[in-house]
């Protein structure tokens, strides 16, 4: 199965959102943290600005458990939609500080000021930090955040979503790339628009692999579920059928142990520090 995997022959530690549990989510900071804590692949999501720049970012607004707004004031929950990324150009983005918030879920994560960096600034930071430290090109696992209620409101059409990420990301060797989402209608786009592209499908509702694979008209290169989703058997039934199997967000140490134990092929952690024991 090696055709697939972003490093062959090698299990795949991929820091989620960079290093969540140990610093703010989706910046420069928690990459570079991830970096040398030694992952083969930094995992992100992204979404879109006005002025149709790729801003690397999970939530499509700005979250108040975590951001402030160009004030400096925690922005209330009843006020986050007020706040969406897809209607702010990058540089009104770049007002806000998503990193000097205690995080209610991440006690341990570090505080500082820090905005939400564009995906091109991201890709030229982690291949460059990996060059200058003689480390292994980095992989990238990009997840694109759209949902059928999303469209046009939260972020542009599945095409113009696409594509926008597309140009971005064209140069990196395809061995080095996935892109990730829950949304079927992101993998049938790239697979069509894009073949050369692996794709991986995330899955967080109830179901059989079977079942959610019947949903696509391919079979993705890797089926990445909520790990409470998983079993051996699962894990034995995508492999024979040539897909890696890569779940996330596995927090503790022995969930873990249990993955490596039935073979995943990577994990999605916010603690790349925790898997590296088991490495």
């Amino acid at each position: 199965m090696s055709n697939s995997c972003s490093h062959p022959g090698k299990f795949d530690l991929q820091g989620h959102r960079g290093a969540r549990g140990l610093m703010p989510e989706n910046t420069i900071p928690a990459f570079e943290k991830a970096l040398q804590l030694g992952v083969n692949t930094l995992e992100m999501d992204v979404l879109i600005t006005k002025d149709l720049q790729v801003l690397v970012s999970h939530d499509p607004w700005f979250n108040t458990e975590f951001c402030a707004d160009a004030n400096g004031e925690r922005i209330p929950e009843s006020e986050e939609q007020n706040h969406l990324i897809y209607q702010m150009t990058y540089a009104e983005t770049q007002q806000y500080d998503c990193g000097s918030i205690p995080h209610p879920r991440f006690p341990v994560q570090k505080k500082m000021k820090v905005h939400k960096p564009l995906l091109s600034d991201v890709i030229a930071f982690a291949e460059a930090y990996a060059a200058k430290n003689n480390l292994p090109s980095v992989a990238f696992n990009i997840e694109i955040k759209s949902t059928l209620e999303g469209d046009s409101v939260w972020h542009p059409a599945i095409d113009v979503f696409s594509d926008l990420v597309y140009e971005q990301v064209k140069n990196i060797p395809v061995s080095l790339l996935t892109i990730q989402s829950f949304d079927f209608r992101v993998l049938e786009y790239w697979h069509k628009k894009y073949p050369k592209v692996r794709l991986a499908a995330l899955v967080e509702d109830q179901g059989s692999a079977k079942e959610h694979l019947e949903k696509l008209s391919f079979l993705p290169a890797i089926y990445s579920p909520d790990f409470s989703l998983l079993n051996p058997k699962e894990i034995e039934f995508l492999h024979q059928k040539g897909i890696l199997v890569i779940p996330w967000t596995l927090n503790e140490e022995e969930d873990i142990k249990k993955a490596l134990d039935w073979k995943v092929d990577g994990i999605i952690t916010d603690y790349p520090n925790k898997a590296l024991v088991f490495k």
